[in-house]
């Protein structure tokens, strides 16, 4: 059992940063499925995104300074876990690098020993997001870490993911040929290292380049990693039917708004709009 310190002060931090206003918590509402089985979760904003609140022209790197209020702790040297400003799960929490590297780059052993430190504490559905193409907000390298408890389904999609890594036979999918999935090791003195090579052996399996020789990943993709496994997902562009898929699409959560096509996710399931940003 995790003692989940990490998570009680976030929690903590939290209701101070909502209470300040530096966090605002996006109210969302659940849509209810009159199927038995369903690999998604869609939800939708109960109040229209407040417009003061939509930045114009150039972007401000939000993460140099970080906002303090939002801060919930260092992590080693280089890297600091603060609160996403916007969350739709409150305690949604975002690990930063405190000094510029971007998020298109190559992640390296520390970016993983910093996850897997917060990991042995806190743990649940951790999600990157490689450019813009692949959905990612900020150009600023940052992971973000969703806190799921031990009885909690960790995502909608997670035995899909445990069926392609178990390679069960008869395993149809649209979307497969672009998703590569490891194992990941219980032995936690090796866990930040078995994370950093089962990352370089998945960009080598999807054709992203040589970590060693090209400047940065040769096409966008995210990273989803479980207690069980680490996956990635190759992409191509960062919308389908109205719906902006990032990391958390894969996983099977939709944020819907006026311009998804809500309809073909309800009658064909998430594939019909996943399949489209491969």
């Amino acid at each position: 059992m995790k003692s989940e310190l990490i998570w009680s002060k976030a929690l903590s931090i939290s209701r101070k940063a909502i209470d300040c206003e530096a966090v605002i918590p996006l109210e969302t509402y659940k849509y209810q499925s009159i199927k038995r089985f369903f690999d998604y979760e869609l939800r939708f904003l109960k109040k229209t995104f407040p417009k003061k609140l939509i930045e114009y022209g150039p972007k401000i790197n939000p993460f140099i300074p970080w906002d303090p209020r939002l801060e919930v702790q260092a992590v080693n040297d280089n890297y600091t876990l603060i609160l996403n400003k916007y969350p739709v799960q409150l305690g949604h929490l975002l690990l930063i690098t405190n000094y510029w590297k971007p998020q298109n780059g190559w992640l390296n052993i520390d970016d993983f020993e910093a996850i897997s430190k917060v990991d042995k504490d806190t743990s649940g559905l951790w999600f990157f997001n490689s450019s813009k193409e692949a959905g990612a907000s900020q150009p600023h390298r940052h992971f973000q870490l969703l806190r799921r408890q031990t009885y909690e389904s960790i995502c909608p999609r997670y035995e899909w993911f445990c069926s392609l890594l178990n390679s069960r036979e008869h395993f149809k999918s649209d979307i497969k040929q672009c998703v590569s999935i490891k194992p990941r090791m219980s032995k936690s003195d090796i866990n930040a290292k078995d994370l950093f090579n089962s990352y370089k052996s998945m960009i080598i399996e999807m054709d992203l380049g040589n970590i060693n020789n090209d400047d940065k990943p040769l096409k966008p993709y995210n990273l989803l990693i479980t207690e069980k496994w680490i996956s990635l997902i190759v992409r191509s562009k960062d919308r389908s039917h109205g719906f902006s898929i990032n990391a958390l699409g894969f996983a099977g959560y939709f944020l819907g708004t006026k311009r998804s096509d809500i309809d073909m996710l309800i009658k064909f399931g998430s594939e019909s709009i996943l399949k489209h940003v491969i």
